[in-house]
């Protein structure tokens, strides 16, 4: 059955009102080779072929394993038991589980998810995931503005550069305004808060590593009627305060540190969590739990704002689903780990962290950016262009040194260290950096 979500009528109500005669004057402005690329196809190859072809592809891969590369994506160990509960058909398969009749599973382990979340974030409600972190900042920044009825945001340069992109097209498309509150020393200033601002978002750890004091950063939102957004590490969450015991509203960010591989930049998940009293603004999924009518324990779907559950001006987001698996996987490996595995996991980070951190400033020229203290990432300033350096040390079979964008300085790159990392492998780094800078 073809998808045909526009009828003829509308599409030409539609070019009439862009001045177009036809689609494809529509889409005259784009070059052919966009629009309709050549495509170059190799002859057919039988099965066994087109196998060997693409574990020789495989191959010219560099494995991640031990990555130094931080900004918000890690190597952590993932535990076997996630890859072998995620494969199972019920979890792997699973679609929208509109029918409690049937997905009681898929909706009590999404429960679950839920559960973990809310406890570690400090704050009453999560849903059941979003995308990644970028867009639940979005949504969580716009849950803000539907609750205060204010249009104005105010972010913290030390948000990840990649979310505050998307959260600028997202306000874009719903006529809100941003301003971003540069960082001092590394760190957010506390602002005044000027009337129509909605939200205030700062991120701990920041982008650059470095812990920030969010309690007068939320203060001075509630002061001006502002909703405090957090963005999150959930593995930091481990050790740290939650967001929510530091008077944040919100709390969003990615879900990839908890048994997700890095895997190429995805799939992640998002999480969002928030205070009951915003619970009819949350956007995406939310299940409960309830009883049936012999007293039973069960789970449903409750309060979808999306626009295809409710009249479309009434819709809170028009999200269309979460990242069912790849959230259940994270809620697989916090049942895993438990709470003091997770706290253990986070320690050895931060101490691996803090020692690469001494030995790679043994380095000649090599200075340090991110104020102490830090979580388990950290900016250094290099003597040479971080791409290159980066490059240099990946043909060395390192993969480290994330160059850091130029809105925050000159020759900067970012370092991570998690549990998987030993002594050898942080003096590997120190000595193949030399060897580059030399």
């Amino acid at each position: 059955m073809d998808y045909t979500p526009h009828t003829e009528e509308e599409i030409r109500a539609m070019l009439e009102r862009v001045g177009a005669e036809s689609l494809q004057d529509l889409f005259a402005h784009l070059p052919r080779e966009v629009v309709n690329p050549e495509i170059r196809l190799p002859e057919p190859m039988p099965e066994w072929a087109v196998l060997e072809e693409l574990s020789r592809l495989a191959r010219e891969n560099l494995p991640a394993h031990k990555a130094f590369l931080g900004g918000g994506v890690r190597s952590h160990h993932v535990p076997p038991v996630v890859q072998a509960l995620a494969l199972r058909g019920e979890f792997l398969t699973a679609y929208t589980p509109y029918q409690p009749e049937v997905s009681q599973g898929v909706l009590q382990a999404t429960f679950e998810y839920q559960t973990m979340i809310a406890e570690l974030t400090g704050l009453e409600v999560a849903n059941a995931s979003m995308y990644d972190g970028a867009t639940a900042l979005a949504e969580g920044v716009l849950l803000a503005l539907r609750e205060t009825g204010r249009m104005g945001v105010l972010v913290s340069q030390g948000v990840h550069p990649e979310y505050r992109e998307v959260l600028q097209a997202y306000l874009e498309a719903v006529g809100a305004e941003l301003r971003t509150l540069p960082l001092e020393g590394g760190r957010t200033p506390v602002p005044p808060v000027e009337e129509g601002v909605g939200a205030v978002v700062a991120q701990n750890p920041n982008f650059l590593g470095a812990l920030e004091d969010l309690r007068p950063l939320a203060e001075a939102a509630h002061r001006a009627g502002a909703l405090f957004v957090a963005v999150a590490d959930p593995l930091s969450l481990a050790l740290l305060k939650p967001p929510g015991a530091l008077g944040a509203d919100i709390a969003v960010g990615d879900g990839q540190v908890l048994g997700l591989p890095m895997g190429f930049g995805g799939p992640h998940f998002g999480y969002l969590a928030t205070k009951k009293a915003f619970v009819r603004q949350l956007p995406g999924r939310l299940v409960s739990e309830t009883v049936d009518v012999d007293g039973r324990r069960g789970f449903l779907l409750t309060l979808q704002a999306r626009e295809q559950y409710i009249r479309r001006a009434k819709a809170r987001s028009n999200i269309t689903t979460n990242a069912q698996l790849t959230a259940l996987m994270g809620a697989m490996y916090l049942a895993a780990l438990g709470p003091e595995g997770l706290r253990e996991v986070a320690l050895k980070g931060v101490a691996q962290a803090h020692r690469l951190r001494s030995l790679l400033l043994e380095l000649p020229g090599v200075s340090p950016f991110t104020p102490e203290p830090f979580f388990n990432e950290f900016v250094l300033r290099l003597p040479r262009d971080p791409q290159e350096v980066r490059r240099a040390l990946a043909e060395r079979g390192l993969h480290a040194a994330t160059p850091v964008p130029g809105e925050y300085g000159e020759r900067l790159a970012l370092f991570a260290a998690t549990e998987l990392h030993e002594e050898e492998d942080l003096l590997a780094l120190r000595d193949a950096l030399a060897e580059v800078l030399a």
